[in-house]
């Protein structure tokens, strides 16, 4: 019977040499950044980790352009909003608290509940139970106020901005830059800059998603952040904007 071959001292060393281009390559895995095939794309900076309700820096009020939400999968599907019923143009998606750079989300408060008779005065300009409540859970709670609080601020905010004429119930489809909506925005609303206001688009044909408007904590029209950065929610020269149905 043959007896184990012994392990010669050059073997060993290649032996611990090779243990140790593995432990390298192991800890330089563990540690490189994600693929970017992999990494969440976003359109806004990511939050610094000391989030607390009422510490933020202003407001971006978000405007969704409803049909562009209604030609997606997830819309079809969104029976109050896009499948009967009123027809919408522009919606309040939600009143965000912003950092000049960064945003918080998801803030401890003394209540994540929203009541029943808060999501009924909301459904008008938000058609949807489960965004108003989502919208509190995520953006309500780091604003420090009350669900009712929020939502009247949200609403007052709303209604203080006038939609552009050629927005508010379009039969036709439309294709334009980002700057002439918000060229349109500020020649309907004087108390407006063009700092003040972001579109946002997506998806085919680079379709308008959303206007963002930033307001002070007590409401005033205010310059927009990092978050608004016009080249990272649209770099489009053109826009599809789908009309009203």
């Amino acid at each position: 019977m043959r007896s184990p071959s012994q392990l010669t001292l050059p073997g060993l060393v290649a032996l611990i040499v090779l243990a140790g281009v593995l432990l390298y390559l192991e800890r330089q895995e563990e540690t490189a950044p994600p693929s970017p095939s992999r990494e969440r794309v976003s359109d806004t900076v990511a939050a610094p980790p000391d989030a607390a309700p009422g510490n933020f820096d202003y407001y971006s009020l978000v405007l969704s352009w409803s049909p562009t939400h209604c030609e997606t999968p997830e819309g079809q599907d969104d029976h109050p909003q896009c499948t009967r019923g009123r027809r919408y143009a522009f919606i309040l998606h939600g009143l965000w608290p912003q950092y000049a750079r960064g945003y918080p989300e998801d803030c401890p408060a003394g209540t994540r509940y929203v009541p029943q008779p808060v999501i009924d005065d909301m459904l008008d300009i938000m058609p949807s139970k489960g965004l108003i409540i989502h919208e509190y859970r995520k953006h309500g709670t780091c604003s420090g106020l009350s669900p009712k609080g929020y939502y009247d601020l949200s609403r007052k905010l709303f209604e203080s901005v006038s939609v552009p004429q050629r927005f508010r119930s379009p039969t036709a489809e439309q294709f334009v830059g980002p700057r002439d909506v918000v060229d349109a925005f500020v020649a309907a609303n004087p108390q407006l800059k063009p700092d003040m206001i972001a579109v946002a688009c997506r998806g085919r044909g680079n379709r308008l998603r959303e206007v963002r408007i930033c307001f002070s904590k007590t409401g005033v029209p205010v310059s927009c952040g990092a978050n608004e950065t016009q080249n990272r929610l649209c770099r489009a020269n053109n826009m599809h904007v789908p009309p009203v149905r």
